[in-house]
């Protein structure tokens, strides 16, 4: 969602590099750049004005280190500002309250509010919480069972009581079922409709006055802009919220809604949702998002992802094995399938710091179809080829080639590679200081025409 915005500040950014100081002529080059790409990016014209007059007054205040070159400058105070967008509040749910814990979704139709609830379930349920999520949308069809579907593939617990449908009556009959059963969390989907209409504010402010939540999250659908805004606007004025998720902000939309939401809504971002999947939601970091967003990466998130997926055990293995180089083409696989659980490549190459900049060097987007021929290949080597790879002669890669559907040159450039890899990490075990023995080589079995070849 945010390529076009990110590449274009990075633009600006890249522009300034070789000017000697920052003079007030390039000052208001850079923010005629920096207000257009904002404003492509639909982001509200009040915050984008605000936006730059603060850009400028801190420009010419010259309130930076000295011994920054002007496109460090900028991006200093432009990543400072990005971040007061924000403000100080914290993404994820209010500490502490009664218990159970109480989290009322609110959104209009479509917004993505029910798998939202999922997802948010799930995240509760790995935190060691025990949730439990009810629906109070007794309208639209098959609402109930959506839920039900979303909470079984989540694995957590669904209230669903027969026959009843009355919004209010299932939002007090799963605070019942929760204090009886042990549940410390209640999720409640409450419904939507396709515009905001009286009739579901009075629905709504019912269940907030039975439920007592601790947390009112507005569901906004990323995708739709500053409708998303002014839609969060109206249900924080009659019904109150306490954080915004942003669903959807994967799509191909501009992302505006991201940098308005906090300074026209006035309440913070909680989490966002970047993807169909049930892990796919993370609790906002605003210094986090703003690195992303200006090409720095994201490395906290990236160690997240891989804790979430990595055991201590698998890790300290993987370690003493590239100390003593006995990294097998086994092991290349098993790291390959660790990065596809970690979630889709293209995302998770944007958090490393500095691949956004590979767009100037016209590199391509990483291809997952490539990941997973690449692990066919290997699940077509037999264990011993797998641990000696040196032992892979001709026929075999003929063999292996068939066996995966691929050609013996992708046999051949997956070994080539995994032996200049072999090498590089031959040189990372070296480096811890320790003495590395060159892993012990099976010898090939010399056949009749072995002296011929």
């Amino acid at each position: 969602m945010f390529d076009a915005l990110s590449n274009r500040l990075q633009d600006v950014f890249q522009s300034l590099r070789g000017e000697v100081r920052l003079t007030p002529e390039t000052t208001e080059r850079v923010l005629r750049e920096i207000r257009v790409a904002l404003i492509e990016a639909d982001v509200n014209l009040q915050v984008v004005k605000a936006f730059v007059d603060r850009v400028r007054d801190r420009a010419a205040a010259q309130d930076v280190q000295a011994s920054l070159s002007p496109d460090q400058q900028v991006v200093k105070i432009v990543r400072d500002e990005l971040l007061a967008l924000f403000g100080d509040a914290k993404g994820g749910l209010a500490t502490g309250g009664p218990r159970p814990k109480v989290i009322l979704m609110l959104g209009l139709q479509g917004s993505g509010k029910t798998t939202t609830t999922g997802k948010l379930a799930r995240m509760l349920a790995k935190q060691g919480k025990f949730p439990l999520v009810v629906s109070t949308d007794v309208r639209r069809p098959a609402a109930i069972e959506q839920l039900a579907v979303v909470a079984g593939k989540a694995g957590v617990r669904v209230f669903d009581p027969p026959g009843d449908l009355d919004p209010v009556s299932r939002t007090r009959g799963a605070l019942v079922e929760a204090r009886n059963t042990g549940c410390d969390v209640v999720i409640v989907d409450t419904a939507g409709r396709l515009h905001i209409d009286d009739e579901l504010m009075a629905e709504l402010v019912a269940i907030k006055d039975v439920a007592k939540p601790s947390d009112l999250l507005y569901v906004a659908d990323a995708m739709t802009g500053q409708d998303a805004i002014r839609s969060a606007g109206e249900f924080n004025r009659q019904v109150g919220v306490t954080g915004v998720v942003l669903s959807k902000i994967d799509g191909d939309s501009r992302g505006g809604a991201a940098l308005s939401v906090v300074s026209v809504v006035g309440v913070p971002i909680a989490f966002v949702g970047a993807g169909e999947r049930l892990e796919d939601l993370d609790a906002f970091h605003a210094d986090r998002f703003v690195s992303r967003l200006l090409g720095m990466g994201d490395v906290l998130s990236l160690i997240e992802k891989a804790e979430e997926v990595v055991d201590s055990s698998t890790a300290a293995s993987l370690e003493e094995k590239i100390r003593k180089n006995t990294f097998s083409l086994g092991d290349f696989r098993d790291q390959l399938r660790t990065i596809r659980k970690m979630g889709p490549l293209e995302h998770i190459m944007k958090l490393l710091p500095g691949m956004g900049q590979l767009k100037e060097l016209g590199a391509q987007k990483p291809d997952e179809k490539q990941l997973r021929r690449v692990e066919a290949i290997i699940n077509s080597m037999t264990p011993e080829e797998r641990e000696h790879a040196e032992v892979i002669d001709g026929s075999r890669r003929k063999r292996i080639a068939r066996g995966s559907g691929t050609s013996v040159e992708d046999v051949n450039r997956l070994l080539k590679q995994y032996d200049e890899m072999r090498k590089m990490l031959k040189m990372v075990g070296q480096m811890t200081g320790e003495a590395v023995p060159e892993a012990p080589r099976k010898k090939k079995k010399k056949g009749p025409f072995s002296l011929m070849r």
